[in-house]
């Protein structure tokens, strides 16, 4: 058919591929063939036209290293939120916890393509992905016309102030221009907004995007202007030097976890920054971030477009966009595309657009997701295949990025990166335990406690309420506020915990089902949940609860710690360690973290490591010396193996370097000699006469004399029979003499 002549009326075209090169329609047939599929690698059709057939649920179920999926389907209803500003502190590449090597600036006219030429594996059409064979025609699937050749050439003018200097790059757009402002001697990049045979269309095109003209942000590309040439619309654009986060990972491959977070961390206040403008950025990926100097900006405007824009075109990349993007892109399927963007960045996933379309390998696929389980977890919910399961702003997916971040470093570098949080209060053990000096074990008490909304209607109320030390009457006073605030969610929340202080379970349930019925997605409500699981003895229950909090929010240290103490009463020991360690890693502030490690070492036989937990409490904590008498307990403690003599010796200096005096001093004393003579006599370990106890020689009468002495002053502080039978004791202990 191609070559005969258009059979349409006087038309005096030929055909090619089946369409007539001058008067752009098909040839007359006999029948016609059906709707081709809307969808390309590079444009997605507006919300009424037909969207991808391929399917979007998951290959198979996502589990992690803890054996858990995440919740999905937690209601029936919608989270859908507006874009909401937040709060951001990315100021800095990597937020000063990585160093990334710097990138040159290239010089533009370097990049400048020799043959202004798109490879024929490349081409094809933009209406319905057919593969194109000629750089020019009508798609012999759809009838679309195209043009894969460069429409502005070298020392072309646009309005008597733009050169163009050569084509740089094809886009799903067109072509990219490296152009030159005469004016303002700058250079420029030129990029496509409609090519077309109509110039009033084009007109439109550009005038449509002129709202690009407000976006003002460090790490977006300038837009200083729209311009109409011919039949074209073209953005010009800030000159942005560098690489490509695609260049980068073509040329290194995959990227270490802390660097791809550091590029994805930065450019997410670039998203919030256009979501709170209203705007989507639609077709988020590897090429389309330049890394330049220190820093980087997303280069790419094209797809841009209103949240509340219900008719136009939709652009996104197959492997990138949301399994609902077709229908409409949102903040949260901008923030798909982004997690799929970091996931590419650290991974060489096969499948990507097949089996993977829309999930992630396993950590059995991925060596990477198993060794970094809260970067993973990260990963499943920003790719969530359910809209509302993925986090809802960029301001709330760059706060637990960044979290995930700290871990990694910390880990690699075996240096702290402590921060404060957002969502939860400090260390509670400090709070839950007694003053005296009895052993520490693992309690919900030592759960921190999610930080109150100060949005919350009630927050002033809450806060008050917080200050009543007797829980009855916390309790009379919260439900009081409950009935004032009825949506207060902080309200129910607080009662809920309340009611779990005092043992009331079934009631606390009840209130956290009604703040589910509000927002089934609100992760308090597992936390409170967990707590209450706890108190009641429910371990391995508040363990999967506090799982699933994890999940969503894998930047937290809290729900890792909540996880630990859960798995500890619940006698998991390893996978406690594991949680323990993590904590412990990243912020050593979090001291409960410390002390349930070095029981759970303990617990396992490791002596040594339990000691090495408990050092690494901070002398700034409160509970430092409670630390140095736990490291004491641990060195003496003879459940699993007998201490050598050189551990009895660090018993005592444990001791001896507590700022404590009085009764708590003469018992700890009392505990080291007393285990170093049981040692001694029953021959587990020799005399060494060198190695001294707390000042005594490892040698049976020197022992007796101290414990001796311990015993004598604690009775000179004592009363009544406690008096009488310490003094007994010290009889009974002192070396045997003729008199």
């Amino acid at each position: 058919m191609d070559g005969e002549s258009c059979n349409r009326g006087s038309c005096t075209g030929t055909l090619e591929d089946g369409y007539c090169n001058v008067c752009g329609l098909a040839a007359l047939r006999s029948s016609t063939t059906g709707q081709a599929r809307q969808y390309s690698a590079e444009r997605m059709t507006s919300p009424n036209s037909a969207t991808s057939s391929q399917g979007t649920g998951r290959s198979s179920p996502i589990t992690t290293g803890t054996g858990s999926s995440p919740l999905t389907n937690r209601s029936k209803g919608s989270r859908r939120t507006s874009p909401t500003s937040g709060r951001s502190s990315r100021k800095q590449l990597g937020a000063g916890l990585v160093s990334i090597p710097e990138l040159p600036s290239t010089e533009p006219e370097k990049a400048i393509m020799l043959e202004a030429k798109v490879p024929e594996n490349k081409r094809y059409c933009a209406n319905c992905n057919n593969a194109l064979k000629r750089e020019k025609g009508f798609c012999s699937q759809c009838g679309q016309k195209y043009s894969f050749i460069a429409s502005l050439q070298p020392n072309d003018l646009i309005l008597d102030q733009y050169e163009v200097k050569g084509a740089i790059a094809y886009g799903g757009l067109g072509w990219i221009y490296l152009g030159f402002d005469k004016t303002l001697s700058r250079y420029v990049v030129l990029k496509g907004l409609l090519n077309t045979e109509d110039a009033s269309s084009a007109a439109v095109a550009v005038a449509e995007r002129q709202f690009l003209a407000s976006v003002k942000h460090a790490n977006i590309v300038g837009i200083y202007n729209f311009v109409k040439h011919g039949n074209e619309g073209f953005i010009v654009m800030e000159y942005v030097g560098g690489k490509t986060l695609k260049e980068i990972r073509k040329s290194r491959g995959a990227l270490p976890p802390a660097e791809a977070i550091a590029y994805i961390h930065r450019i997410l206040s670039a998203f919030s920054y256009l979501h709170q403008l209203g705007l989507v950025y639609c077709d988020f990926k590897p090429d389309n971030v330049m890394v330049e100097a220190n820093d980087v900006k997303l280069i790419d405007m094209g797809g841009v477009r209103r949240i509340d824009d219900l008719s136009g075109d939709i652009y996104g990349t197959v492997g990138y966009s949301a399994p609902e993007a077709g229908e409409g892109p949102t903040v949260v399927s901008d923030l798909y595309t982004i997690g799929r963007t970091l996931a590419v960045l650290l991974t060489d996933i096969r499948g990507f657009s097949k089996e993977h379309l829309y999930s992630l390998p396993s950590p059995e696929e991925e060596p990477l997701f198993r060794e970094q389980e809260s970067l993973y977890r990260f990963l499943l919910k920003s790719t969530a295949e359910n809209p509302d399961d993925r986090f809802q702003s960029a301001d709330e997916m760059a706060d637990q990025l960044i979290g995930v971040l700290r871990e990694i470093v910390a880990i690699e570098t075996n240096t702290p990166r402590p921060a404060s949080s957002s969502l939860f209060g400090g260390d509670m053990l400090a709070i839950a335990v007694s003053s005296d000096f009895e052993p520490i074990l693992a309690d919900y008490h030592q759960l921190p406690i999610p930080t109150l909304d100060a949005s919350d209607p009630a927050f002033n109320s809450l806060l008050n309420a917080g200050a009543i030390s007797n829980p009855a009457k916390r309790v009379e006073n919260l439900r009081q506020i409950v009935q004032k605030s009825p949506k207060s969610a902080e309200a129910m929340l607080r009662l809920a915990n309340a009611l779990i202080d005092t043992k009331v379970y079934t009631e606390a349930e009840s209130v956290l089902a009604k703040v589910e019925e509000m927002d089934a997605w609100d992760w308090r409500i597992l936390w409170y949940r967990g707590r209450s699981l706890m108190a009641q003895g429910k371990f391995q229950e508040a363990q999967t609860t506090f799982d699933q909090v994890y999940f969503d929010l894998p930047g937290e240290l809290a729900p890792k710690l909540a996880i630990a103490l859960a798995a500890e009463r619940a006698h998991r020991y390893p996978f406690a360690i594991k949680m323990y360690e993590l904590v412990c890693h990243t912020d050593p502030s979090y001291v409960t973290a410390s002390f349930g490690l070095a029981r759970c070492l303990l617990a396992s036989g490791n002596r040594n490591g339990a000691v090495a937990a408990l050092e690494q409490v901070p002398q700034s904590s409160s509970l430092f010396a409670r630390s140095r008498v736990e490291i004491a307990r641990t060195l003496i403690n003879t459940k699993l193996n007998s201490p050598t003599g050189q551990e009895l010796k660090d018993a005592g200096t444990a001791i001896e370097t507590i700022a404590i005096e009085g009764m708590e001093r003469y018992r700890l004393t009392k505990q080291v000699l007393e285990t170093a003579l049981d040692l001694l006599t029953t021959q587990a370990i020799a005399p060494i006469s060198s190695l001294t106890i707390l000042g005594k020689p490892l040698e049976e009468r020197h022992l007796r004399q101290g414990l001796e002495q311990a015993l004598r002053a604690m009775a000179h502080l004592a009363t009544g029979n406690e008096k009488i039978q310490l003094v007994d004791e010290a009889n009974r202990v002192r070396p045997k003499t003729l008199f």
